[in-house]
């Protein structure tokens, strides 16, 4: 076992809420450590329906606070992420047996004007008569309302964060349990295991526990701590279908059971259907989509839209559980997406700082609240910042992301429209770095499946701590939906050999010493 390293803060929990806070107190000047079991973003934050927006629904139930705090970051985000964030309109159509059309209006003209907007447009009516998002609705659907909101790429914000925390000195551990962690004197011993390191211990000033669904695994086991429940899970599923319809808005669908559903353009060629909302009592680690929730979101879109979805239509699927604070809400869509910032210990023990419920749209300023209550138990450094510090690659304007897109071209003129566009909206002004000094595209090395290659795959590994093909396929990137069998296998084969040091063979046959 090595020496103790220690450290300012230690956050267990590799999620959009752990490495938020983790970049934001490294910028600060804080040390920082972040354990994760798996991989970043390998839970909920991965697992969302990718959408930054201030929740129309959460006005129903009275949550000012949190949709006016959303509607604010919709645009700071969309600001410091042009990248992997984009503006999205939102196509509601009027169903004449759920919510009146006065209710909707209202509530739209509430969510133009409670947050501000700059850059994104307000609410409009629509006819679907003579809107082409009438096309694909059944024809019963006459009228509708569009708004704005954003689409993001969930776990590239994520691993974005995380990369960002490490160039300004945090230590980020993917794929390190945290064993135990228990106080001694003034400071937290924390004590990790990993495949790569094995046993670690550190020493840390103040302990953030930003575990997600496995927070009170945390405070019960680790710790050692109170054994009452705090959080309540609640699952979310979504289905990926070939692409429904022609245009790149999105649509959000009422349900009789209060719930929605959205219709989202999903990787050029598909589109994305979620969620579900229903509580969830089993182990996170196992969470899956259920047959019952397949057919709750077919039969959903299947009420709107004239050519019907089935199961057999669905390419992918995928389940998260959200780790919501328990305030005792009767229904899972009606339970509170606020966060919550409870510090437990003594007067004279040293602290620990649970991070309870919370969503995509206000992880941001969640970080930033989570910094003042750092400052408060361990003494105050800096001052708020990443409000106007762009995510790694996403030093351009909003309105410039086709100018990168040519830009990159201009550079690397061997790229296809699409390959160029893939690497923007992942990397951002780091695609150059993705690309190196190539003159050609066989500069790159092999194609590996879809247009990933050897370079993108070295850069992954080298700068975005990656070490599976499904960290690969299905959260630096989402070409899982375009691999075939045999050349996800030939992926494997290959980041083995980034891995280990050894050198692929090109005929896949073996793996020979670099």
């Amino acid at each position: 076992m090595s020496e103790t390293e220690a450290c300012d803060v230690f956050v267990i929990g590799g999620g959009v809420n752990g490495c938020g806070i983790a970049r934001d107190a490294a910028g600060r000047g804080y040390t920082v450590c972040l354990a994760e079991m798996n991989d970043l973003a390998s839970a909920t934050s991965s697992g969302s329906t990718k959408l930054v927006h201030g929740g129309l629904r959460y006005l129903e139930h009275y949550e000012f606070r949190l949709v006016r705090e959303a509607l604010r970051e919709r645009e700071v985000l969309w600001s410091i992420a042009p990248h992997i964030i984009r503006p999205l309109r939102f196509v509601l159509p009027h169903h004449r047996g759920l919510r009146p059309s006065w209710l909707l209006r209202l509530g739209l003209f509430l969510y133009d004007h409670l947050g501000g907007r700059d850059r994104l447009p307000a609410s409009r009516s629509l006819s679907f008569n003579e809107d082409a998002a009438g096309t694909p609705l059944k024809p019963d659907f006459r009228r509708g309302f569009e708004y704005s909101d954003c689409w993001v790429d969930d776990a590239r914000l994520v691993v974005l964060n995380a990369r960002d925390a490490a160039d300004r000195g945090a230590r980020i551990m993917p794929r390190t349990r945290v064993v135990t962690a228990r106080r001694k004197g003034d400071l937290w011993e924390i004590e990790t295991r990993s495949p790569d390191a094995g046993p670690q211990v550190f020493s840390a000033r103040l302990l953030v526990n930003a575990a997600g669904p496995w927070i009170d695994e945390v405070l019960t086991g680790c710790t050692g701590g109170n054994t009452r429940r705090n959080i309540r899970l609640v699952k979310g599923s979504h289905i990926v279908v070939p692409r429904l319809f022609d245009h790149e808005r999105c649509y959000i669908f009422q349900n009789a059971d209060g719930r929605i559903v959205f219709a989202i353009p999903y990787e050029r060629d598909f589109t994305l259907i979620g969620t579900t909302d229903r509580d969830y009592n089993g182990d996170p680690a196992k969470v899956a989509i259920a047959d019952e929730e397949v057919a709750y979101l077919c039969e959903a879109v299947n009420a709107y839209f004239a050519k019907p979805v089935s199961p057999d239509d669905i390419v992918w699927s995928y389940a998260a559980v959200r780790a919501l604070y328990d305030d005792g809400a009767s229904k899972a869509q009606e339970a509170t997406r606020d966060y919550v910032l409870r510090i437990d210990g003594a007067p004279d023990e040293v602290p620990i700082l649970n991070v309870f419920g919370g969503k995509i749209t206000t992880y941001r300023r969640l970080a930033e609240a989570a910094c003042e209550k750092i400052g408060g138990l361990i003494g105050p450094r800096g001052r708020p910042w990443t409000a106007s510090s762009p995510l790694p690659g996403g030093d351009f304007a909003p309105e410039e992301f086709e100018i990168q897109v040519s830009g990159l071209r201009e550079s690397f003129p061997f790229l296809t429209p699409e390959h160029a566009d893939r690497l923007i909206r992942l990397y951002g002004t780091r695609a150059a770095s993705v690309l190196g000094g190539a003159k050609t595209l066989e500069d790159l090395g092999a194609r590996i499946g879809a247009d990933l290659t050897e370079a993108e795959l070295r850069y992954l590994v080298d700068e975005e701590w990656v070490a599976t093909a499904e960290d690969v396929l299905w959260r630096r990137t989402k070409l899982g939906l375009r691999f075939l069998k045999a050349e996800v296998n030939d992926l494997e084969r290959r980041l083995a050999g980034l891995l280990t040091g050894t050198a692929y063979s090109t005929d896949a046959r073996n793996l020979a010493a670099g």
